[in-house]
């Protein structure tokens, strides 16, 4: 096994980071350490974030906001606190932006049906058009596809480059007079790609188009600043930022979501409720209905204060120096193709790429013997492989925890899959 990369520029202390993270000490198979390569899908979760989640369920479980005992006063305490922290981590202007959800697939979806139901200035409906891009993941394109059937408004779209960039050449024939919603992914799942949000936002702003960034691939990865994205809405999700399953987040100017209507009705979102009508509380309370996911929040409150404890600047030059190393590597694999651009400086720690023409779901289950966690297949973002002809990837992604000897491990993996394949 190659060594080199050790002194790597940036990198963090992964030995010493990884002792807060128990999944990381185990083996699998007959015995392999295991490799996790997989955390564009989900991260693993330290200590810390287990122990809240498990002091929340020993010690304060209630039902939050109305009731007057003292563990309902204390789990209120909580969830709300963890709002407090996620809006300091993400530069909001109000904690009321900070609308918690099940994940970020619910919050894309809440804006879509919001501007489907909305009032004029904003609403969605006929001779109107709604812009996303050709790598977005699956989330942030049906939910716009069902708007736009619904309504009859134009679904059009950034297409890609054969880099994996996008092809911004026409933005002033898909952004045009009529478009009045952009949403669209900071940073590509499937390509790791950084897109250029500025130049994006500045076309739409010009029209009087709303903007709404996907960030689940950077807020556990950079400095996510809502106010220097200057968008109306930016959605990401808490599993894939060391917090807990079962949590997402939608952050939305203070104006918006006091003028648009709720997304789903039922008790904590209403100031009233008669026979005849019903009146709404204030956001963000007006768009959490039912019994909100407490346990979940404040486990990403926790993994807030991991990552602010190690500093989100770190951590993007820890994956910067990372992902060139690797990218390095990987180059010097025969019949390796990486799907995406081959430069750090415009892309995340996320590499997809094919193998020859060995399927990627043979490559993922002999990296899997030797005890490598990768991801493979369509990675919810199908339009970018029929983009590229190809049938899938394989992708691997980094993270805080992650180190020059994983990749190694997965260049060495993949010599034997070329092995096994002949």
């Amino acid at each position: 096994m190659t060594t080199s990369g050790r002194g790597l520029h940036g990198l963090l202390d992964t030995e010493a980071i990884r002792k807060d993270f128990p999944i990381l000490d185990r083996t699998v198979h007959d015995g392999d350490k295991l490799v996790y390569l997989d955390n564009a899908a989900t991260s693993q979760k330290p200590r810390q974030v287990l122990n809240a989640l498990n002091g929340y369920y020993e010690r304060h479980n209630a039902n939050v906001h109305r009731g007057v005992h003292v563990l309902a006063e204390e789990a209120t305490a909580l969830y709300e606190g963890a709002r407090d922290k996620v809006a300091a981590f993400i530069n909001a202007p109000s904690r009321d932006e900070v609308v918690f959800t099940k994940n970020a697939s619910e919050s894309l979806n809440l804006v879509a049906n919001m501007l489907g139901w909305a009032d004029e200035p904003y609403r969605v409906e006929h001779d109107t058009e709604i812009v996303i891009t050709e790598m977005e993941h699956h989330s942030n394109i049906v939910p716009w596809q069902l708007l736009a059937q619904r309504t009859g408004a134009k679904l059009k779209w950034f297409g890609l480059t054969d880099e994996g960039r996008l092809d911004l050449s026409n933005i002033d024939e898909i952004i045009t007079e009529k478009t009045k919603v952009v949403s669209f992914v900071q940073v590509s799942n499937i390509l790791g790609t950084v897109n250029p949000v500025e130049a994006i936002v500045r076309r739409a702003q010009d029209v009087g188009a709303l903007v709404v960034i996907d960030a689940s691939q950077a807020a556990p990865h950079m400095v996510l600043d809502v106010q220097a994205l200057q968008a109306d809405f930016v959605a990401f999700t808490g599993h894939k930022m060391c917090g807990p399953t079962g949590i997402g987040v939608l952050w939305g100017r203070k104006g918006l979501l006091d003028d648009l209507p709720p997304f789903l009705g039922g008790g904590e979102m209403i100031e009233t409720v008669s026979m005849h009508s019903s009146t709404y509380a204030p956001a963000p309370h007006k768009f959490e209905a039912g019994t909100p996911p407490i346990a979940q929040a404040v486990g990403l409150g926790a993994a807030v204060d991991y990552l602010s404890a190690i500093g989100m600047d770190r951590i993007q030059a820890h994956e910067h120096a990372l992902t060139e190393y690797a990218v390095a590597k990987l180059r010097d694999v025969p019949d390796l193709r990486i799907i995406g651009p081959v430069t750090g400086d415009e892309r995340g720690a996320t590499i997809s790429f094919t193998l020859g023409d060995i399927h990627p779901h043979d490559v993922g289950q002999v990296l899997d013997e030797q005890g490598i966690a990768v991801r493979v297949g369509h990675h919810c973002a199908r339009p970018v492989c029929l983009r590229y002809g190809i049938p899938a990837t394989t992708r691997a992604s980094f993270y805080l925890y992650s180190s020059p000897a994983e990749v190694d491990a997965l260049v060495d993996g993949l010599e034997q899959v070329r092995n096994f394949f002949g």
